[in-house]
This record gives C-alpha cells, sequence and structure tokens, in this order.
C-alpha cells in the first residue's frame, strides 16, 4: 500500500510542479513526511534526488516548445540551485528532524501569506 501511496504522492507533485512551476516539494515532503512517515531529513533528500530528471527535462521542454522558458534567467537560477542546494543539505544537517519539519512549515505558511495577500 505504501509503494501505492507513494506514486500518487509522485503524480500528484508533478501535476503541481507542472501546473504553477514549482519543484513539488510542497506536495513530496509533506506527502512523504505524513503519508509514507519518513524522517524530516530523508523525506528532503528523497525528495531532491526524485527531482533531478523529470520535473526537470520533462516539464522544462514542454514549456520550452511553447517559448515560455527564458534560458539565460533559467541558467542563471540554475547555478543557484546548484550551489544553494549543497549549502542547504549541509545546513539541513545540522538540525534536528523536528526542527527542520518545522522550519519548512513555516516556509510554506509565509509563502502562503504572500500569495493570499497579494
Amino acid at each position: 500500500m505504501t509503494w501505492l501511496l507513494v506514486a500518487v504522492i509522485g503524480l500528484v507533485a508533478g501535476v503541481v510542479a507542472g501546473l504553477f512551476g514549482v519543484g513539488g516539494a510542497i506536495v513530496i515532503i509533506p506527502g512523504l513526511v505524513l503519508v509514507a512517515k519518513l524522517p524530516q531529513h530523508t523525506a528532503s533528500g528523497t525528495s531532491l534526488a526524485a527531482l533531478l530528471l523529470p520535473v526537470g527535462l520533462l516539464g522544462a521542454m514542454e514549456y520550452y516548445r511553447r517559448g515560455q522558458v527564458n534560458v539565460p534567467y533559467a541558467a542563471i537560477i540554475a547555478a543557484g540551485l546548484f550551489f544553494g542546494a549543497l549549502l542547504g543539505a549541509k545546513l539541513a544537517g545540522t538540525l534536528s528532524d523536528a526542527a527542520l519539519r518545522r522550519a519548512f512549515g513555516v516556509f510554506l505558511l509565509i509563502v502562503a501569506v504572500r500569495l493570499l495577500v497579494r
């Protein structure tokens, strides 16, 4: 049953990523923590590993096909992601599972409030 739930998490995350342009972690990490009962650190690492190819390649190809990708901006952001993911992973390693889970929750709340207010 867990494998089916994880597959559903992946499918929903893919739809959300393609629809809103988010990395999918907004769905994947809470899904892995709350549904699959993974520790926060494992959920974050699993999310990063899962997002490496499918979101970056197939979703971007579809947007590019429609002329909706600013390639220079994407390259600059990719460089930031490359180094930022390493920095973030190192920082996450210094936090407890509970602290990382709370920090992620606060991040999601801030994003939600900003989207709703503006």
